[in-house]
């Protein structure tokens, strides 16, 4: 690697140093520098007089004030972000000229921004929802934004249906209700009444729409995009993230009772678990398909409603992503970062489909309102680590300084430059796609098939994954008040599985579809999450435990789960330190009334023989809870007790045990199978 290249990969954090600002020790002084003698009074004419004019230290401070805030974003407001690299496992040569695809040596930094959809900038992160995930790549050859979602499909088929179906799914306008949700009517109205949305439905009714943490979810690019070579050799492509960690949800009940008791549930765990040195790492993969071969499937590959069948068109894993440092500033990082799928470089180029082609245009005419005119990219967080010249100039918040007095293409008096680059200099080259065909107003024919590939998510569900669904379009549905629409998203899934159909039916008090079904018998077993990876790394463990515990036996348990990777959190009724009946003392990180249940992947029962009638109440109810949301649970001693006075000992997933080690063996595997769903819950 030269050395303008490792200079270059380490040039974003380094180009981030200079704005940062830390203001401990330092003098108080006005944004333009001076200093400042006195700022908790205004100037006043006498000291019960007037306030003056011309206190321009009070005028400076409340006007930054009152412009503090920006523009939220329309979707996509409740956000979080992180820093991180990304390196290629080997060279992409073969497919595409992208610089940042072709070195396994060189690091490539990167920002990521997590987000929800619907909800404002203030709702809570376990809402069920679409997840944003997108991606800046800071290149020597400029910014690459991989703007994509937890979903590989989208609602609707054409961008010019964006702001139609976003006015369905935001707060109703007559009553600015309910914030953050899609179970209302203007949103099932819209889907009733535009059926291309019906795939999405599915994947958005799945447990993939109420993931565990932004570390255990996928990203999507889902749109379809070229891969051009340097000898102008295209293949179709569709980007991956695969998170090492897998795929991992939370359930229903859970999710609602999260986003009371910490709305900041996923920011959080991100922010946490970079803190603590448990990176966040995530796996490209690309599904590579041949120009020749476009048509060869019975859909069509530039549909944004459906996927490309990983067991037809295998995803290749050419990459990782590690997120190793959290912002120093949201409001200057995660909120000003202006992502757009038309941030490419050479190499990369995009395909006719029509939701991706309407982005193009839509994601820079949105930044010019948030972010205050056309210089967005001048902002820290957006400036590219490569030098950028061109003869835009002025606007808003400015920054550049730009020298000499041309700032036009011709010219003589600079010799024409800033000149445009040659393909070989790395200019970019759009593909030369040959366009034949009249203008028109219409919907592809191949376009026109909105329930096979509905069909074939359904089908490759397992069956606590259908009783998710089901159960979700029971309460979706159940919170619409219009009979009408009820009825037609009833009959419209009808044709998707008329079972499925029928159930919901009886369950919102509809009429059961006579009429529909589907003989699509496919599968795809990647789309099941019960096909992930499943680990018991980062997951976090309530330990509930009281004074004159077990401290040998306790501690050496304590330990052996730590070296699995799992993270015990000491609960019990009082902070400060339990006292073992050998003397050994734990450190208590949560009262029963600062934490709760549902924070946690796991409960371990310790107790205490101590313990008083209050602490086994308490106790109880954080067992009850985990048991009812099918989580791990780990007891000995005194817990061991407590789970045979609830009959829970000979469920799946609850582990109790004499021996130290089969016992941590036997809990690290239920911990790592995330939910035990054949557990019949009491």
């Amino acid at each position: 690697m030269t050395n303008e290249r490792k200079m270059n990969s380490n040039s974003k954090q380094e180009q981030l140093e200079q704005f940062r600002v830390n203001d401990q020790g330092k003098k108080m002084t006005t944004n333009q520098g001076l200093k400042v003698s006195e700022d908790e009074f205004s100037l006043k004419a006498g000291e019960r007089g007037p306030t003056l004019m011309e206190d321009f230290h009070f005028r400076e401070k409340m006007t930054h004030f009152d412009h503090e805030r920006i523009p939220e974003r329309i979707v996509h407001a409740r956000g979080f972000a992180a820093h991180g690299e990304f390196q290629v496992y080997e060279s992409m040569k073969e497919f595409t000229k992208a610089k940042f695809l072709q070195d396994p040596t060189v690091k490539t930094p990167v920002f990521v921004r997590f987000s929800t959809v619907a909800g404002s900038r203030g709702s809570a992160e376990t809402v069920r929802d679409v997840r944003g995930f997108s991606t800046k790549f800071y290149t020597e050859e400029g910014n690459y934004d991989l703007v994509g979602n937890n979903i590989p499909v989208f609602f609707i088929q054409d961008a010019i249906k964006f702001p139609d179906l976003i006015h369905a799914v935001k707060p109703e306008p007559h009553n600015e209700m309910p914030q953050a949700a899609s179970a209302h009517d203007t949103f099932w109205d819209f889907v009733a009444n535009n059926q291309e949305s019906a795939h999405m439905i599915m994947w958005h009714l799945s447990d993939r729409a109420i993931p565990r943490s932004f570390r255990m979810m996928e990203g999507f690019g889902v749109h379809t995009f070229r891969f051009v070579n340097d000898q102008g050799k295209a293949h179709f492509v569709k980007l991956h993230w695969k998170p090492v960690l897998g795929v991992h949800s939370l359930v229903w009940d859970e999710a609602q009772k999260i986003a009371g008791k910490d709305p900041d549930f996923h920011r959080r765990d991100l922010w946490e678990s970079i803190e603590m040195g448990n990176f966040p790492e995530y796996e490209l993969g690309v599904q590579l398909l041949a120009e020749e071969d476009e048509f060869k499937f019975d859909f069509d590959i530039l549909d944004p409603t459906k996927i490309w069948p990983e067991e037809d068109v295998p995803v290749k894993i050419i990459g990782k992503m590690t997120l190793n440092r959290n912002v120093d500033n949201v409001f200057a990082e995660t909120e000003q970062v202006a992502f757009h799928p038309g941030h490419v470089v050479p190499g990369i180029d995009f395909s006719n489909d029509p939701l991706l082609q309407g982005r193009l245009f839509s994601y820079t005419d949105t930044q010019l309102i948030r972010l205050g005119g056309p210089n967005f990219h001048e902002l820290p967080i957006n400036r590219p680590v490569c030098p950028f010249h061109n003869n835009q100039r002025d606007g808003y918040s400015r920054q550049t300084i730009n020298v000499g007095q041309v700032s036009y293409h011709n010219n003589s008096l600079a010799a024409n430059t800033p000149s445009p680059a040659t393909e070989a200099e790395g200019g970019y080259v759009h593909y030369q796609e040959k366009i034949d065909g009249r203008k028109v107003r219409a919907r592809s024919e191949s376009f026109k098939d909105h329930f096979s590939q509905a069909t074939m998510f359904w089908n490759s569900m397992s069956q606590p994954e259908k009783e998710h669904i089901i159960q979700a379009f029971n309460f979706e549905l159940g919170k619409v008040k219009s009979k009408l629409v009820q009825q037609q998203v009833v009959d419209m899934f009808a044709n998707v599985n008329l079972e499925l159909a029928r159930t919901v039916a009886v369950a919102i008090g509809a009429v059961p579809p006579n009429a529909g079904g589907s003989d699509i018998t496919k599968s795809s077993p990647a789309v099941s999450q019960e096909n992930t990876k499943k680990l018991p790394n980062t997951r976090k463990v309530g330990i509930i435990i009281g004074d004159d515990f077990n401290g040998a036996e306790v501690m050496t348990i304590l330990a052996a789960l730590q070296a699995e990777g799992v993270q015990p959190e000491i609960v019990s009724e009082k902070l400060g330190k339990l006292k073992a009946l050998d003397g050994t003392e734990l450190e208590v990180n949560h009262t029963f009334l600062t934490v709760d249940p549902v924070l946690f992947d796991a409960i371990y029962a310790v107790g205490g023989t101590a313990e008083s009638k209050k602490f086994y109440k308490d106790a109880a109810y954080f067992i009850h809870e985990a048991f009812n949301h099918y989580k791990p649970i780990g007891a000995t001693h005194e817990g061991k007790q407590w789970l045979e006075m609830e009959k829970m000992t000979n469920s799946p997933g609850v582990v109790v045990g004499e021996d130290v080690n089969e016992f941590v063996s036997a809990f690290v595997e239920a911990i790592a199978a995330h939910r035990h769903w054949s557990r019949q819950i009491v």
